[in-house]
């Protein structure tokens, strides 16, 4: 149930000692706490392996924060709210030792039993988790309970599904949150609105007046100390069966009924259940795979994929993933959206290139001119706003055409104040609001479609790898990809 007051909770962080935690998490509750979004009566008990005392855990936390907090004050305030247990997720003793303490500070704090359980660690600790909660009674509670899950959500659909059972003997569906941070940018959040908020655009969001859609998510970082995790996960996993075709889903779906997460949801779902399936034969017309080989950034030499840490010298994992998508459905007939996301590409970039058809009779081919398509551009990261590329006339006595750009950016205007990712969904979680977070429906028919490329992948070994540079664009055959339809990545 959603609340729209400012939310009271418990929150407790499993891997509160974890990079993402002190990245992102506690400086996302704290701006919450700043701008007042969050009440102050709440409660965040850290629990990790390592001994810690409550100072020191408070002390890491202000740390963590000081960068947003630029020397407020209220710090001291915000990060005595903070408590810390060394915990053993395998340990009876360590769960009624959490019981214990999250009773007094319900009391102590007037959290009214609310309690947020957010797992920021190891996925192989999900399922043991929320297991170990639900038997040792911390989800006996008067108030709501949640969990929050990072991804990766499985490995494959068949894990998927053995997790989700797992969660869901201690769980009910609405209340677990899982955490797609793409879903939590500022664009992309604006895609709903741009496409149902705009008679300009609406009308022409079909098969009709639309040749194709491109979206890209590129990466001027490598794995650095991921390695082990990437090397079991590859960009196929780590990018395309989520975030990418989260974005896929929400630029192609019908009008909701309502703006709400149930209808919102349903109309992602039937998207992702019109993606046409492809064939394990079939994966190399549909999907091109990389990996990078040393290379040059701002004129730095950096290793190749293979010399990384933690990863085999002959590793056939990708690092880059090109793909066609066909929606089989009465909209999208004979619209190709390519995706493409790859590390160490020549620029951080995350964009959707929406490609308007040709006008029937362009009046200014005859006089030979060359007229470029119209083209919707979405900049999600790290520049936030829209493009419109027209035609206009080009100055002079001469009617001639020119391109021209009309821009919106989100960074100009809002600036500093846009919501981080990560500080919305944690608002979102606590207010109950599930519409930014991945139903399970969402998760297995992504893994149903992912796992038929993976399988091929995995079942042979790439012969030109590494068959692009680092600082490069990507493989050749992510060009001949779209080629194929008479198409070009925009690079826009």
């Amino acid at each position: 149930m959603m609340t729209k007051e400012n939310p009271t909770s418990l929150i407790v962080i499993f891997g509160a000692t974890g990079d993402l935690a002190k990245r992102k998490l506690y400086q996302s509750l704290y701006r919450l706490y700043k701008n007042g979004s969050i009440s102050k009566n709440f409660a965040v008990v850290g629990v990790a392996r390592r001994p810690l005392t409550n100072e020191d855990f408070r002390a890491n936390v202000a740390k963590s924060v000081n960068g947003a907090a630029s020397g407020n004050a209220d710090v001291e305030e915000f990060s005595s709210h903070f408590y810390y247990q060394p915990f053993d997720v395998t340990s009876s003793e360590s769960y009624q030792q959490l019981k214990s303490l999250s009773s007094s500070l319900d009391q102590e704090y007037q959290t009214n039993g609310n309690r947020m359980f957010y797992l920021a660690m190891a996925p192989e600790f999900f399922g043991t988790i929320a297991s170990n909660l639900k038997a040792e009674g911390l989800t006996d509670t008067t108030g709501f309970k949640r969990l929050v899950i990072e991804k990766p959500f499985g490995h494959s659909l068949p894990t998927a599904k053995e997790l989700n059972e797992e969660i869901r003997g201690a769980f009910h569906e609405s209340e677990i949150y899982r955490i797609d941070h793409y879903l939590g940018k500022e664009m992309v959040q604006n895609i709903e609105v741009i496409r149902f908020a705009n008679a300009l655009f609406e009308p022409l969001w079909n098969n009709r007046y639309i040749s194709n859609i491109q979206i890209t998510s590129s990466e001027v970082l490598g794995v650095e100390d991921r390695g082990r995790y990437y090397e079991n996960s590859g960009a196929l996993r780590d990018m395309v069966q989520n975030h990418m075709l989260q974005m896929v889903a929400l630029l192609a779906m019908e009008p909701p009924i309502k703006l709400n997460p149930e209808e919102i949801r349903s109309e992602k779902v039937k998207v992702l259940r019109a993606l046409r399936q492809i064939d394990q034969s079939e994966v190399d017309q549909y999907f091109v795979r990389g990996q990078y080989s040393a290379g040059m950034i701002e004129e730095e030499r950096v290793p190749g994929y293979r010399e990384e840490n933690s990863v085999d010298p002959a590793s056939n994992t990708e690092t880059y993933v090109a793909g066609k998508l066909v929606i089989d459905n009465f909209r999208w007939a004979g619209v190709p959206i390519y995706i493409r996301t790859g590390k160490r590409m020549s620029s951080k970039s995350t964009k959707v290139v929406v490609q308007f058809k040709d006008i029937p009779m362009n009046l200014y081919y005859n006089r030979g001119e060359k007229v470029d398509p119209n083209l919707l551009v979405i900049h999600i990261q790290p520049d936030e706003g829209i493009t419109l590329h027209l035609n206009a006339k080009k100055s002079g006595k001469d009617i001639t055409t020119t391109p021209i750009k009309l821009d919106y950016s989100n960074n100009c205007i809002d600036g500093i104040n846009t919501p981080e990712a990560y500080e919305r969904l944690i608002f979102d979680a606590m207010r109950g609001d599930m519409t930014n977070f991945t139903h399970w429906d969402e998760v297995a028919l992504s893994w149903s479609f992912i796992d038929q490329v993976s399988k091929a992948w995995e079942s042979t070994t790439a012969e030109d790898f590494p068959n692009y540079e680092a600082g490069s664009v990507g493989p050749k055959k992510a060009d001949e990809l779209l080629k194929r339809d008479g198409f070009h990545w925009w690079n826009v």
